[in-house]
């Protein structure tokens, strides 16, 4: 059998993105430099992304092949490590009290635990890790490795645009559900309640929100979701927030307009709006989407917001936010029974520890399960091979 590390080379690679995409996307105050670095670290690993299939299927036979894709994997973990370390520094300024989760929990099953001295400063480490990523980012052209056009090719789903329907069976937050409608309910009288939920990417806020969103508790209401990425705009959302309750494709131009509108549409109405993937950090914005949100008389209104920041969450709120807990191994290794489709694989026994083994080392994100799961569902394990 392959490697297994290498197999899995794809999934890694998108997990680390990933988390330098939120980084860039989260942090208040990124040096420009740093922001520039971390960028052109993305576009590295994107760069050979569409030839791993290639280099995958080489390094069976070729150990220079697999030699060069457990490099790339150290330099995953290294940056990882880094962001995790920075990000970890930057939460320590703000909430002293509070701790991140590290993505290395998963991460280090691939590869033997790297450290890096206290000493070393940022700059000297993103200096290095530019230096080793860009070599081992260039020697895969010395391969002839070829991109891959297959159309049949493995691909974890990269879904962005997100909507209320949930798509994919749900494990693992049935209680913090149930737990987050005992809350709501005991202040569902308030003219509005903002309520986020927070974590790092792939926990699975938005497959929380979902389930909030179709409780029956809220079958009263009128039920709006609205996906706010990265672009925030507040007549963007406005105007869909109009469109949704009203059932019209509205384009207003004036937020007096989209104010008088939605007084009108909330008037002594229950409401109930998902505010998913908010990234906006500046506080003069999140006032104004917060007063936005709170016109019309007699009304009652819920808004869900999830954002990956606990400092946008704090801001925002009307009530304690929700941090997302980490999934159970058990959780992670019933996802990954799902996505590589278990019951009906040939495989099972061989399967079965190799998949728990990976499970425990998901760290309990729902998304490096996900991933990993449909990395497996294109492999098959023959005893003793």
């Amino acid at each position: 059998m392959p490697e297994l590390g290498g197999m899995l080379a794809a999934a890694l690679l998108k997990v680390v993105a990933d988390q330098i995409g939120s980084v860039i996307g989260g942090q208040i105050a990124l040096q420009k430099n740093l922001s520039q670095d971390l960028e052109k670290m993305k576009m590295a690993l994107e760069s050979v992304e569409a030839v791993l299939e290639d280099a995958e299927a080489r390094s069976i036979t070729d150990r220079s092949t697999g030699l060069w894709l457990k490099r790339l994997k150290v330099a995953m973990y290294a940056i990882s490590d880094m962001i995790d370390e920075f990000d970890a520094g930057t939460q320590a300024i703000t909430r002293p009290s509070k701790q991140k989760f590290s993505m290395n929990n998963y991460l280090a099953f691939f590869i033997p635990c790297l450290t890096i001295g206290p000493k070393i400063t940022l700059a000297s480490k993103m200096k290095t890790m530019t230096v080793d990523l860009d070599e081992i980012t260039g020697q895969h052209k010395k391969f002839n490795l070829l991109a891959s056009t297959n159309s049949t090719e493995l691909k974890v789903p990269d879904e962005r645009e997100t909507s209320s329907n949930m798509y994919a069976q749900i494990f693992g937050r049935t209680e913090e559900r149930d737990s987050i409608l005992a809350t709501l309910s005991k202040i569902m009288t308030k003219e509005i309640t903002i309520f986020p939920i927070y974590g790092i990417g792939g926990l699975g806020k938005t497959t929380l929100a979902q389930m909030v969103y179709s409780s029956s508790q809220f079958k009263d209401y009128s039920r709006v979701w609205v996906y706010v990425s990265q672009t925030f705009g507040l007549k963007k959302i406005g105007n869909s927030i109009i469109s949704q309750l009203s059932q019209k494709e509205i384009h207003y131009t004036e937020m007096q307009m989209i104010d008088n509108s939605l007084s009108k549409l909330f008037d002594d109405k229950k409401i109930l709006i998902v505010l998913d993937d908010l990234w906006e950090d500046k506080k003069i914005n999140l006032d104004r989407l917060k007063g936005m949100l709170n016109v019309g008389s007699g009304s009652n209104v819920v808004v869900i917001v999830t954002t990956r920041t606990e400092g946008i969450a704090m801001e925002v709120c009307t009530i304690k936010p929700h941090k997302l807990s980490l999934l159970s191994n058990g959780m992670c290794w019933s996802i990954i029974k799902h996505k590589s489709d278990f019951k009906s694989r040939d495989d099972k026994n061989e399967l079965k520890q190799i998949g728990k083994d990976i499970a425990s080392k998901c760290g309990g994100v729902a998304l490096a399960a996900q991933a990993l799961g449909y990395v497996l569902k294109s492999m098959k394990f023959v005893s003793g091979s």
